[in-house]
């Protein structure tokens, strides 16, 4: 039997933290499915929910045992509609843990057969959010040293 696990992010743009912990998660687990939140309109995302499926099928492009999806939702239900058996979460600082935790209980509550599984950043990644590589493109600045090519040109098309 396949072991089968769920990394759901909203991935606003993709970095080398995320696909660092999708990519580690591969050692724990036969296969890894990458699943990116539709999130709610009135939340202020860079970029719409197909553009994010987009540029992280390139990131995981060369690996057969990682696909890349969307869903809404709760993602307890989502991960039990594809058969998996845990949710990945990665931690990056001392402040994800709470969160992490906090939902990582909620979770087990929604549905006691789905374990939560935190994957820590590795160190040369921990410093690495979707938010601060936003922030930095924004601004103008380089962003080549957290994110894949293809995010650095889509980062400078949007930012155009």
């Amino acid at each position: 039997m396949k072991r089968v696990a769920v990394y759901p992010a909203s991935l606003d743009p993709i970095h080398y933290g995320h696909i660092d912990v999708a990519t580690r998660a591969l050692h724990i687990f036969d296969e890894v499915i990458v699943t990116i939140y539709s999130t709610p309109k009135k939340k202020n995302m860079l970029f719409d929910l197909e553009e994010r499926v987009e540029l992280a099928q390139k990131c995981f492009e060369a690996y057969d045992n990682i696909q890349v999806t969307s869903f809404s939702g709760l993602a307890v239900d989502y991960v039990q509609s594809v058969g998996a058996v845990a949710i990945i979460r990665g931690l990056r600082v001392f402040g994800d843990f709470e969160f992490e935790f906090r939902m990582g209980m909620a979770n087990k509550k929604l549905a006691p057969n789905i374990e939560t599984v935190a994957i820590l950043a590795s160190e040369r990644y921990m410093h690495i959010s979707s938010s601060t590589v936003r922030e930095i493109a924004e601004l103008g600045g380089d962003v080549t040293a957290f994110v894949p090519d293809h995010v650095v040109k889509a980062l400078k098309a949007r930012f155009a």
